[in-house]
């Protein structure tokens, strides 16, 4: 199973009928699932199975989805108001019995508002019920079409992620041969700097410093965090092989990824091995910047 960016975008749109219809579908990152649907008046029949689809087909981001849908190609149904006309012809009549005056014009009386109502024809239950069996039909097109791309940005980010990867590998590799983080060298420089305490003055006890030379030296020792960086890279590699939704545990990865780098970089007391360390940082933050994408 390949893994999945959590952004894309897709749109499908057909006719059904007298309807004409379209889906624009957007998604971004998130921490789960989230549907913020849009739909024109009266299409809240379709809500549930849209948002049921959209769950069987993603896991993780915040989709827009909005679908547009008018009816084309239908005559308007124009229909006069009997009583409302009545009454006005009434009054005109009592009028121009009072007041001379040109008699109004037929254009002038159907202009007066509530003489007539202009509207679509009323739509059959067949027709809606098909137009309503597209739409569903379009929208698992769409949310195919945003899984489709997602996946593909999601091929593209396995490759980035494997060559974080490889980095953190090499970065370790150079650590690990780094002369300078070895007990021994450690050992030696302490007590380098025993031997020039005890040249200053004689109120030191040689073996007491010996002891914490030793101590602070095993304390040192970045051998634990190597090993530790070493298994979480095994680790990441395994999940983007497998893929899936893999997001979280990546990004939990990457959290211990840093945590093992910055005890790398507080233990270190060779410049060396720091630096490597601050190299280290930088590009496990990369890491799991991109890890953020993923679903």
């Amino acid at each position: 199973m390949a893994l999945s960016s959590m952004t894309g975008f897709a749109r499908t749109e057909g006719m059904a009928g007298p309807y004409a219809w379209a889906w624009e579908l957007k998604s971004v990152n998130a921490k789960g699932l989230e549907l913020r649907l849009r739909l024109p008046s009266g299409w809240d029949a379709i809500e549930a199975a849209v948002r049921g689809r959209a769950a069987e087909e993603l896991a993780r981001g915040t989709v827009y989805a909005n679908l547009s849908a008018t009816r084309e190609g239908v005559p308007p149904v124009v229909r006069i108001n009997e009583p409302v006309l009545a009454a006005v012809l009434t009054t005109i009549g009592d009028i121009a019995k009072r007041v001379e005056a040109a008699p109004p014009s037929l254009d002038g009386i159907l202009a007066l508002k509530g003489i007539i109502d202009i509207s679509e024809a009323d739509e059959s239950e067949e027709d809606r019920r098909a137009a309503e069996a597209a739409v569903l039909a379009g929208f698992a097109e769409a949310v195919a079409g945003l899984s489709d791309m997602r996946r593909r940005e999601g091929d593209a980010l396995a490759s980035v992620l494997a060559g974080r990867l490889d980095e953190i590998t090499e970065l370790s590799r150079r650590a690990e041969a780094t002369p300078g983080r070895r007990p021994e060298a450690i050992k030696a420089r302490l007590a380098d700097q025993v031997a020039a305490l005890l040249a200053t003055s004689d109120r030191f006890d040689a073996d007491r410093l010996h002891q914490e030379a030793i101590l602070i030296a095993t304390k040192a020792d970045v051998r634990e965090e190597l090993d530790r960086l070493a298994s979480h890279v095994t680790q990441a590699r395994r999940l983007i092989a497998n893929g899936g939704p893999v997001g979280r545990r990546l990004d939990f990865l990457s959290q211990e990824l840093n945590r093992e780098v910055n005890t790398l970089c507080s233990k270190s007391n060779d410049v060396e091995l720091t630096n490597i360390g601050l190299e280290l940082k930088s590009v496990v933050e990369q890491f799991r910047e991109q890890v953020q994408n993923l679903e």
